[in-house]
């Protein structure tokens, strides 16, 4: 199959928009043989243990396996370097290994597109040809090459900017004159803000793809006011594209290849259609397949098809997490990095990592309690706030005993529209 297909002016590729049911009945024929290669993984065959795996053929079934939750990750793979037990191949037979917060340890199979990510820019409107500007990281973490193999597979010309520095973006943009933006919502506000503030031409840029953080309608409007169209897709580190937008505008478009699940939070019960639950995802990739991987964040699936035409089961998006851990600007927050402020310093009392949305961005207050409240501590705490979740925030105290006593550590207080 050709990438990007410039015929297909509506979608990807035929697998797009056939029969759900047709979808339905291959991926659930091919789940016997990924879960096989699977179990031949020290840690799947511990899980699989007396399970009859050529029997997984259909939702209940595969209902009946563990959930594996991301958030066990860091301890599994700790504890089995580097991948916990759960890939067979060496990390040499990979293409590129990664780690995000956590740490998670990520391999890149050393294959065209091997996050997914084609189909998704495609949806967007990349095409052939395109310059994409792709602000992502590419320090360590997979986001910007999960972007990059992507727009490279459908045929663009990449420029791997990374975030920040926005002096050296503008020199970029207005030299390669890129048509297509990759990166979070609030760097492309960030940009398109201080292009206009300070005479800088950035109108070559057309469409984008923005992911990692929230994009609510609100953000999507102004973009779309400022001459760009912007659409959004979920994907993580570990698994690539899961969902993205296309132009119904109209919940998020699951991948082809995986399967996805909406379970109740703490379980691995799915849910009836459209309640709010968990997202699960099993990959049938046999480089490293995930099987049944809750992801801690929440949202609920949407009835019938998508009016653009594509077929599979649609999603409403990020709705929140099943657990405390939280985006902030893209990166993820968690609570055993708030724990971890607390024994660097062991002359703080409780602490609540309050998250909110000013504007159009992000920002995070973490609230210490302290008997002995200083600009010296509260400096020296900011910094290691820094060093442990790669954000800055600010930093206040309260009084002993002050804070709610609820086992909140993260509070996620931004409201959407």
């Amino acid at each position: 199959m050709e990438y990007g297909n410039t015929t297909l002016s509506d979608s990807f590729d035929t697998l797009e928009t056939r029969d759900p049911a047709e979808r339905e009945a291959l991926l659930f024929a091919r789940l016997p043989d990924i879960l096989k290669q699977a179990a031949k993984a020290s840690a799947y065959a511990e899980r699989f243990k007396g399970i009859d795996l050529d029997g997984i053929r259909s939702r209940e079934a595969l209902a009946t396996l563990p959930v594996l939750r991301k958030s066990e990750l860091p301890a599994l793979q700790k504890s089995a370097l580097p991948f916990g037990g759960f890939v067979t191949e060496a990390p040499g037979l990979f293409g590129r290994l990664f780690t995000s917060p956590g740490p998670i340890f990520e391999p890149e199979a050393a294959i065209s597109d091997p996050w997914r990510s084609a189909r998704g820019l495609f949806a967007a409107g990349f095409r052939r040809g395109d310059v994409v500007l792709n602000t992502f990281s590419y320090h360590l973490t997979p986001g910007g090459f999960i972007m990059d193999s992507g727009a490279r597979a459908l045929g663009c010309a990449v420029i791997p900017a990374g975030p920040g520095n926005t002096e050296q973006q503008f020199e970029l943009i207005e030299a390669y004159r890129p048509v297509a933006y990759c990166g979070t919502p609030d760097f492309l506000k960030i940009l398109l803000d201080n292009a206009a503030s300070s005479g800088r031409d950035v109108s070559s840029i057309k469409r984008a793809l923005v992911s990692g953080a929230a994009f609510p309608k609100s953000l999507q409007e102004e973009f779309s006011a400022k001459g760009v169209e912007a659409y959004q897709a979920y994907a993580t580190a570990d698994l690539g594209f899961i969902a993205y937008e296309t132009s119904a505008r109209e919940g998020l478009v699951v991948n082809e290849d995986i399967i996805v699940e909406i379970v109740r939070p703490g379980t691995g019960d799915p849910v009836p259609e459209g309640d709010v639950g968990e997202i699960v995802v099993t990959t049938l990739d046999p480089h490293r397949p995930f099987i049944r991987l809750a992801l801690g964040d929440l949202t609920a699936a949407m009835p019938s098809v998508s009016p653009c035409g594509r077929t599979n089961m649609r999603i409403k998006g990020w709705m929140g997490r099943a657990d405390q851990a939280t985006k902030v600007k893209g990166m993820f927050v968690r609570p055993e990095q708030v724990a971890e402020i607390g024994r660097r310093h062991p002359e703080l009392g409780r602490l609540r990592l309050v998250v909110t949305r000013e504007g159009e961005t992000d920002g995070m207050t973490l609230m210490a309690e302290t008997a002995e409240p200083s600009d010296e501590l509260s400096a020296t705490v900011g910094a290691t706030l820094q060093s442990i979740a790669k954000l800055k925030g600010l930093v206040t105290f309260a009084t002993p005993g002050s804070l709610p006593n609820d086992g909140k550590v993260i509070a996620d207080e931004r409201k959407y529209d």
